[in-house]
């Protein structure tokens, strides 16, 4: 759990980068080190699935900010850098409350492998016999969860359609 908050840590500081820098290829390079840190804090957490659809989205989002820095401005222009002394400490505090809630919420969890559901156990039990399949993570995939994996199918896809769209060439005027 200790190395969960050392990367919670890590995408706390990211992201206070990726507000604060004025280089917007810099601050988007470092919003993506924020979203690999949620994949990796996935994988640990024994998610890989989640991780997996955390990092092609991740992958997507940040070709496709590039592309559109690339051709535009790399420099915000819109920023006042006049030091806000009530936004600074707001958004200190709330990382310190969120950090601490977070790690309270970590140390809750249990091993892996310990039983906090009895859903799994029901679908060892029953997933080859009530499905019918050769393979219980295709039965559980297909038959169980049919609904969910048909929406990461969906948000994907999606996600592959608004990058084409954008990075179409035909009938753009730059």
């Amino acid at each position: 759990m200790f190395i969960l908050g050392i990367i919670a840590l890590f995408m706390i500081i990211t992201a206070i980068i990726a507000i604060e820098i004025k280089d917007l290829l810099a601050a988007i390079i470092s919003l993506g080190a924020v979203g690999m840190g949620v994949a990796i804090g996935f994988v640990l957490l024994m998610a890989p699935d989640l991780a997996i659809v955390q990092i092609v989205v991740e992958v997507l989002a940040l070709v496709f900010m590039v592309a559109v820095i690339l051709k535009t401005t790399h420099v915000d222009e819109t920023l006042d850098r006049t030091p806000l002394t009530l936004p600074v400490l707001a958004y200190a505090i709330f990382a310190i409350v969120f950090f601490i809630l977070g790690v309270r919420a970590l140390l809750l969890l249990p091993q892996f492998g310990v039983p906090i559901m009895k859903v799994a156990s029901e679908y060892i039990r029953m997933g080859i016999p009530g499905t019918g399949a050769a393979n219980l993570v295709a039965a559980v995939i297909l038959d169980y969860r049919a609904l969910d994996t048909l929406g990461e199918a969906t948000v994907l896809f999606t996600a592959v359609i608004g990058v084409l769209t954008v990075m179409r060439k035909l009938g753009r005027k730059w």
